[in-house]
């Protein structure tokens, strides 16, 4: 695929804004301060995690509940691996990248072979999350309840063992979350893409034109849990320490499907817009409760589910696909099919 292609759908001012805003980017670890090299790190993440389940649900309405289980699995797959063989999370990455997508196509098959199918497909993932998370809590090789914890390495930057300064995380996150924008736009636009998007708009249609389904959706599945599996590893050597209460909770994973869903759901932009909104917003209000010695548990978690009603009744389909075409970012509906 030509470069043209990544930006098939994309007006000559759509490129101008990406290309300023990616520069933009990489120059900001030389204005900023650590603490804001953090927050956009944080971004990236939760963008490539989003961007991951969009895969799932956005691209082949397949809508999963329990996608903190791949990130956990991945963390803690990693983070054994480093502290028992001494193997470095790209190494640790080649072994629990195939083990999540794997689980996640296990998971898959038990459900769609039987026609288990929306609601109580997701029920089914987040089952396997929590069960995923009691289990660890007993475990004992893995710290348990009481956590894993990597030790923390100073001084100087190692990209192969992923320990470093601030701006080594900002940047390895950021080309994670860029190759996971790359893959999906890639992705999209494939057969496998079209067999994607005609299983979420008319499943029994789809089925009728001769698509394998069983197929179709589990590729897609075993992506997205692998990808965020990705997810998982850089979560456990940027923040030093795991919990099984913390990783595998179902408010993680509601955090990672909240950006595609106030971005965009079904678009590959959504999931980075979601991101920049919601992380920002999230961290000034820990700052804020901060600042007034209140503390007041959930009150994030209040402000993202107002932030959610509030899309789902002014901008049902998200922010990005309105904003985009508003902007004269993308073509308009109707004159490009595939995602943006």
């Amino acid at each position: 695929m030509a470069l043209n292609d990544l930006f098939a759908g994309v007006t000559p001012r759509g490129k101008i804004a990406f290309t300023a805003g990616l520069g933009a980017l990489l120059l900001l670890p030389e204005a900023a301060n650590s603490y804001w090299i953090s927050i956009f790190t944080l971004i990236f993440w939760f963008a490539y995690v989003g961007q991951a389940w969009n895969v799932m649900m956005g691209f082949a309405g397949q809508l999963s509940l329990g996608h903190a289980l791949y990130v956990g699995l991945g963390g803690y797959g990693a983070a054994a691996l480093y502290l028992h063989l001494g193997l470095g999370p790209w190494i640790g990455m080649l072994v629990t990248v195939p083990i999540c997508a794997i689980v996640g196509m296990i998971i898959g098959w038990l459900g769609f072979r039987f026609g288990v199918r929306g609601v109580h497909f997701a029920l089914l993932t987040i089952a396997c999350a929590e069960f995923t998370r009691v289990a660890f809590d007993h475990i004992t090789s893995v710290g348990g309840s009481g956590g894993l914890f990597l030790p923390v390495v100073s001084g100087g930057n190692n990209l192969w063992a992923l320990r470093g300064a601030p701006e080594l995380y900002y940047y390895t996150m950021l080309v994670l979350a860029l190759g996971a924008l790359a893959l999906c736009r890639i992705v999209t636009r494939t057969r496998l893409g079209y067999f994607w998007l005609a299983l979420r708009e008319n499943p029994d249609a789809a089925a009728a034109l001769g698509i394998p389904l069983l197929r179709v959706k589990l590729l897609a599945v075993g992506l997205s849990a692998g990808m965020t599996a990705i997810g998982g590893v850089f979560y456990a050597f940027y923040y030093n320490n795991l919990f099984p209460d913390q990783i595998f909770s179902m408010g993680r994973s509601i955090e990672i499907l909240l950006g595609p869903i106030i971005g965009g759901i079904g678009t590959v932009f959504g999931p980075i817009l979601g991101a920049m909104l919601l992380t920002p917003i999230g961290e000034a209000t820990n700052l804020l409760l901060e600042a007034l010695g209140v503390a007041l548990p959930g009150t994030k978690q209040v402000i993202y589910g107002l932030a959610l009603v509030l899309i789902i009744l002014l901008r049902p389909a998200g922010i990005w696909p309105w904003l985009a075409v508003k902007a004269g970012l993308v073509v308009p509906p109707g004159d490009e099919e595939a995602p943006q």
